[in-house]
């Protein structure tokens, strides 16, 4: 049979990415203003057009590799790898990067160019993980890789989300619901529907019809721009510009753990395509993951791209590869167009909330349910630095809302709100949710040296800062980088690593430990 560039089932596919895609666009263009202080006209003239670049790219590629894999082995049924803007890497450098940056500074172009700086390293630690990452998946224990990503999740994807739409039950508590309901229960509606969709649609006729009555506050006008011609510009002197400014580093605690869980994210959706019929190459796919977040950088967006779960789904769904090439070609044409903003006036955005509470809630599940039952433990105490990191940005926000001090809060609590070790845990909480959750999950398993390994690493990492590296200041809360800056933590750590060498050579014999060197 002749290979077709677009079926019906690509029809399915396109509705699903497209829309969740476009509802990553929403997002970007209505938190970016009021979160880290960016004009609407920069995101809608640059960081716009710059991540619809990126996803076209990715979506392209994909799709040729889909079509190259079909050709190759004479089939008709390859689906393309979706692919997008990564969701919890958006939040994570919009929150813990972009937004406190703006809090300190009210310098706009010094947060723009932090959150480009970020996406750029992160898309080079992505690229380098393209070759690496995979010896580390093998050694490190599920739990520790899904606590972190499951903490995020939890916190900065699904409850501010959950506030939003309790804030606003008339017309965005319907939504959420029938989309909790749909996807829980695994529901099909008629004629295949998505029910994302479905509940979009039939969410903003119910925001409309009540607006119409006077029934629901009138939505504040979204955010947008005349329309036009919008092609985004090199931005490297932006980057080059906060590589050189002290303290750039500190934002590694961020990075890192944000390109770690996107490889091994991109990696485990590669084995999920495999696992439904098509294998692709483990190297190329992921290398052209890392270059497209190195245009977005480039381009000057600071929100990387990713290889999206779901693979399974679409091709159940009889998407080939079709859905991915029209979708990064919409996605394209409305943001060079700067008409997003126009999208966005006619879909409240309260009705899409729901989809991004689904995604927060499904990875905070599938850290429980993907890891060994044992390891349980070991995902719950991995949860808690993120909700440490999550607590610190109330806290700071709240304190400057009413025109104090962090320092003068501190002084002030009570023994029931230690804002001093709250920070101290936030500080680099992905790279401490990391560790925490390896060595729980280690001692579990009596591997006692590789615990202890994971002990140094954590020394290592207080001592330079990059956890619970931070002093309180009227400012607010500043990192600490260098050397010896968190000496109590060190040597803590240190102590600690000590007691699992010695519970090491205690338990030698022990054929658990035997067995993982």
């Amino acid at each position: 049979m002749p290979l077709r560039w677009f079926v019906r089932g690509d029809l399915d596919g396109l509705v699903g990415l497209f829309i969740d895609n476009l509802l990553l666009l929403f997002l970007i263009l209505s938190l970016v203003p009021p979160v880290c202080g960016i004009p609407v006209e920069i995101v809608v003239s640059h960081i716009l057009p710059a991540a619809a670049l990126s996803i076209l790219v990715g979506n392209l590629f994909y799709a040729w590799q889909g079509r190259r894999l079909a050709l190759r082995t004479g089939r008709t049924d390859v689906t393309a790898l979706p692919f997008g803007i990564n969701t919890v890497s958006l939040m994570a450098y919009l929150f813990l990067i972009m937004g406190p940056l703006w809090q300190k500074t009210h310098d706009a172009d010094l947060v723009w160019s932090a959150g480009i700086f970020a996406c750029w390293v992160g898309g080079i630690l992505e690229l380098l993980g393209a070759f690496l990452a995979d010896p580390l998946r093998r050694w490190l224990p599920r739990a520790a890789l899904l606590a972190p990503l499951a903490g995020i999740a939890l916190t900065f994807i699904a409850m501010p989300f959950v506030f939003k739409i309790y804030a606003n039950p008339a017309i965005a508590l319907f939504p959420m619901l029938l989309v909790l309901f749909a996807y829980a229960g695994k529901i099909r509606l008629p004629r295949g529907i998505p029910a994302g969709l479905a509940a979009i649609l039939l969410g903003t006729l119910v925001a409309w019809t009540l607006h119409r009555f006077g029934l629901a506050p009138t939505p504040p006008p979204a955010p947008t721009s005349s329309l036009g011609f919008y092609l985004p510009h090199p931005a490297f002197d932006k980057l080059f510009a906060f590589f050189q400014r002290e303290g750039a580093g500190a934002f590694f605690s961020v990075i890192f753990p944000m390109a770690l869980f996107n490889v091994i994210g991109s990696l485990q959706n590669l084995e999920s395509a495999e696992a439904a019929g098509d294998r692709y190459a483990t190297r190329s796919s992921l290398s052209v993951n890392g270059l497209s977040t190195l245009l977005a950088a480039f381009l000057g967006s600071p929100f990387p791209t990713t290889i999206y779960i779901g693979h399974p789904g679409w091709k159940a769904m009889g998407a080939r590869t079709g859905y991915s090439t029209v979708n990064g070609i919409l996605l394209a044409l409305i943001c060079l167009s700067g008409a997003t903003g126009l999208v966005l006036r006619f879909i409240p955005l309260e009705v899409t909330l729901g989809i991004l509470l689904w995604v927060g809630i499904v990875i905070t599940a599938q850290a429980f349910s993907d890891t060994p039952a044992k390891h349980a433990l070991a995902v719950a105490v991995g949860l808690i630095p993120c909700l440490a990191g999550w607590a610190a940005l109330i806290v700071e926000t709240t304190v400057r809302s009413a025109g104090s001090s962090l320092s003068l809060v501190a002084t002030q609590s009570s023994g029931d709100l230690v804002i001093s070790g709250l920070f101290a845990l936030s500080q680099g909480f992905l790279l401490s949710s990391i560790l925490l959750a390896a060595m729980v999950a280690f001692v579990i398993d009596h591997r006692f040296l590789a615990a202890a390994s994971v002990a140094l690493v954590s020394a290592a990492l207080s001592s330079l800062g990059l956890i619970h590296g931070v002093t309180l200041t009227p400012e607010g809360a500043q990192a600490l980088t260098g050397w010896w800056v968190c000496p109590s933590f060190t040597l803590a750590y240190i102590a600690t690593s000590v007691v699992l060498f010695g519970l090491f050579f205690l338990h030698r014999n022990n054929p658990r430990e035997a067995a993982h060197p």
